[in-house]
């Protein structure tokens, strides 16, 4: 038996987005065990995603870099105690592949482990009480992270993605004076080979401004690479759009893009953000699959993304991907080039355009 006031331990070593995606997960496991403290362990940068969620009591980080720089043999010791301070869980759900997490849940003596078998670490063979099951290629995310709830033969009450900020995020938002209606474009991603040609971005926010009479308001993270492309789309502009490129916490992005009419942006983490808030997406893909990672309309509870390719919606949400034979072709740029060729010829300007005065229409309310 579990006691009442049990523990859980949700383990997510990925990226922004995919621990973003989590939440629906983490929501129906408050709701299945209301008592229950839940914490969360996820690589450091990606927190912000879950930071101030109600149904989270402890948030935990792995610091990938302080573990990379440290001599060898002090290494193997920080990490070995790292691993084995999970301890007093009663139930531990490790969301993805990987050794590390394995490790984890091995050590934590939960009465309940959840997980994928690793592959090669025969150490590490029967960690898992609970064995997660390769899930279908055409399957969203969302979806896989949730057979964590089946396999405990628990009831999915929702599947609503969620994120939280503060009133001083949404006052320095207000300090920058937004227009009432305007448009929210991320045309960047930290990987380059997901990003759209830089003529087409400069077109896309032309079109908005001029056409259209709508404030394109630009974000991107304070990177080099990534607000040097922005500038580089900016000197191909004939409007003049609002540039916040480098100027925002995720938390702050998130308040922008939750007062925008609607957003525009390429497959990353802050497309996941603007799906969260309910604001309609025009997202554009590439190398990656909508099936898994396609923007996920809160006010349903099945996936619109049952394509290979091509252009796809779910509710509210729209995926422009090439039909090609190749996409989604899941490298990281064709033959090694970090371009996505899909990406940069492939796209059909005049079908962008049609898009997004449909979904200027749309929200005209």
């Amino acid at each position: 038996m579990l006691r009442t006031n049990m523990r859980i331990l949700v383990i997510k070593f990925r990226n922004i987005g995919d621990v973003l995606l989590t939440t629906p997960l983490i929501k129906n496991l408050k709701l299945n065990y209301p008592d229950a403290e839940i914490d969360c362990l996820v690589n450091k940068g990606t927190e912000e995603m879950l930071t101030l969620n109600p149904n989270i009591d402890k948030i935990y980080t792995y610091d990938r870099n302080y573990f990379k720089n440290l001599p060898k043999m002090k290494k193997i010791v920080e990490e070995f105690k790292f691993l084995k301070s999970f301890k007093n869980y009663d139930i531990v759900i490790n969301t993805t592949e990987g050794d590390r997490g394995a490790f984890i849940a091995k050590f934590s003596r939960a009465k309940i482990k959840i997980g994928f078998t690793p592959k090669k670490n025969l150490f590490l063979k029967n960690t898992f009480t609970h064995k997660l099951k390769n899930p279908p290629l055409l399957r969203h995310i969302i979806e896989n992270n949730l057979d964590a709830i089946r396999i405990l033969n628990k009831k999915i009450y929702e599947k609503k993605v969620e994120i939280f900020w503060d009133e001083k995020d949404n006052e320095f938002i207000d300090s920058f004076n937004l227009p009432q209606k305007f448009v929210h474009f991320h045309p960047v991603s930290r990987w380059l080979f997901k990003c759209i040609n830089d003529k087409i971005s400069a077109k896309i926010i032309d079109f908005i401004e001029k056409e259209l009479k709508l404030k394109v308001v630009l974000t991107s993270a304070p990177v080099k690479e990534e607000m040097g492309k922005i500038n580089k789309i900016l000197s191909l502009t004939k409007s003049n759009p609002m540039n916040l490129s480098g100027r925002l916490t995720l938390k702050q992005t998130a308040a922008l893009n939750k007062r925008a009419k609607f957003f525009v942006g390429v497959d990353t983490a802050i497309m996941h953000i603007s799906a969260a808030n309910d604001v309609p997406v025009l997202a554009f893909f590439g190398p990656s699959g909508a099936f898994n990672w396609g923007p996920w309309d809160n006010d349903l509870f099945e996936s619109g993304y049952t394509k290979k390719n091509g252009f796809q919606t779910m509710g509210k949400h729209r995926v422009i991907q090439v039909d090609w034979e190749c996409a989604p072709c899941g490298q990281d740029g064709c033959n090694g080039s970090k371009i996505s060729e899909c990406l940069i010829s492939g796209l059909d300007f005049e079908f962008i355009k049609k898009n997004i005065e449909e979904m200027n229409e749309n929200t005209n309310t």
